[in-house]
């Protein structure tokens, strides 16, 4: 019998990788275009985001924020939800983080300033994925909107109260640096062959959540509803699904994931505020989620990729002058259209190679 639909192992590796790959040959013309070698290119980003221990570090440091932010996207799009907010989500948590910071880093231990940290971000990037939330829910808004309206909002709103938190006769837009008992130990003082990198604890809180993403999509009652009502609101509806709760309540989480995104950037790195840490962290998620097909470990490889793509591509510069950064944010842009507008450009190809091999079984 001839097969009409895409096995989920083809669906969830052959197509990613095939999409990965043909970003990759885009990227390879353009940096031939620039007057290098692709071979020797990548040869250099891979050492030096991959194979030296500390290059993985620092690959791993940005691979734990965007665990986070992809999670949050993912969570939203099991509900049939694209949420674009997640920049102005990690923004929020940012700032929940800073002001929980401000007022106790002084006066708690290391054991509750860092549990202080995680809820107070997770509760101001949910906060801030409400509204759009309860607006697509009740109103009718859709989300894609208003999670793009409230980015602007949040980096204009986080522009006035950095400024305000500016210490008095500092000219750096940032917070005071929080006191070392709100830091985020380093995994280079347990393991020196890390070097000195910005690597923490976060990386493992990222593991863990991808495990709880795992378990919660795919072991739980409220799991199974999520994602029922993601491929069709009218038969979970009436399975019993409220749908403007599910709706509301997955925005809630997905923005309190790309708060949580904040912590790992904050305590782990800068320890304080400044203006526009999430550096496009949350816009990231949205390609991790759409290359990773919203499954963890997808999810964890992405992260990984983008990491090392941010790493090596920073060394790759260096390297190569005529090979600019830019080139990198552009690479990103190819996977994302490559991974997303453009994944099932490979379907008709791949479907058409197993039914011409399951005939051939057959024959």
């Amino acid at each position: 019998m001839k097969t009409t639909e895409l096995p989920r192992w083809a669906s969830g590796f052959v197509l990613p990788v095939l999409n990965l790959l043909s970003a990759l040959l885009v990227a390879a013309l353009v940096i031939h275009l620039l007057g290098e070698s692709p071979v020797e290119s990548l040869q250099i980003l891979i050492n030096s985001a991959v194979i030296n221990p500390e290059g993985l570090s620092y690959t791993l440091f940005y691979a734990s924020t965007f665990v986070f932010t992809g999670l949050a996207v993912s969570v939203a799009m099991k509900a049939g939800l694209f949420n674009i907010g997640a920049e102005g989500q990690m923004y929020l948590g940012g700032l929940g983080l800073t002001l929980a910071m401000l007022a106790f880093d002084a006066s708690l231990s290391p054991w509750l300033l860092i549990p202080l940290a995680m809820l107070a971000s997770a509760v101001f990037g949910a906060g801030w994925a409400f509204l759009p939330g309860y607006l697509q829910a009740r109103r009718g808004s859709h989300v894609v909107v208003t999670t793009i309206m409230f980015n602007f909002i949040a980096a204009s709103l986080m522009n006035f109260l950095i400024l305000k938190l500016i210490p008095e006769g500092d000219q750096n837009p940032a917070s005071r640096v929080f006191s070392e008992a709100a830091w985020m130990p380093r995994l280079g003082e347990w393991f020196p062959v890390l070097g000195d990198t910005p690597l923490n604890i976060g990386f493992f809180f990222a593991i863990v959540a991808l495990a709880v993403y795992w378990v919660m999509m795919t072991r739980s009652p409220w799991g199974y509803k999520l994602q029922a009502t993601g491929l069709n609101q009218h038969a979970a509806h009436y399975a019993g699904v409220r749908i403007s709760r599910m709706i509301i309540v997955a925005m809630l989480i997905s923005g309190a994931l790309a708060g949580l995104a904040a912590v790992n950037s904050i305590l782990g790195s800068t320890h304080y505020l400044s203006l526009n840490f999430p550096a496009g962290a949350g816009f990231i998620g949205i390609a991790i989620a759409l290359m990773g097909r919203q499954h963890p470990v997808g999810i964890f490889l992405s992260s990984v990729l983008f990491g090392a793509l941010i790493q090596g591509g920073f060394d790759l510069s260096l390297e190569k002058p005529n090979i600019p950064q830019e080139t990198f944010i552009f690479i990103q842009g190819l996977i994302i259209l490559f991974c997303g507008a453009m994944e099932n450009l490979y379907a008709p190809a791949v479907l058409k190679l197993i039914n011409a091999k399951n005939k051939a079984n057959k024959g």
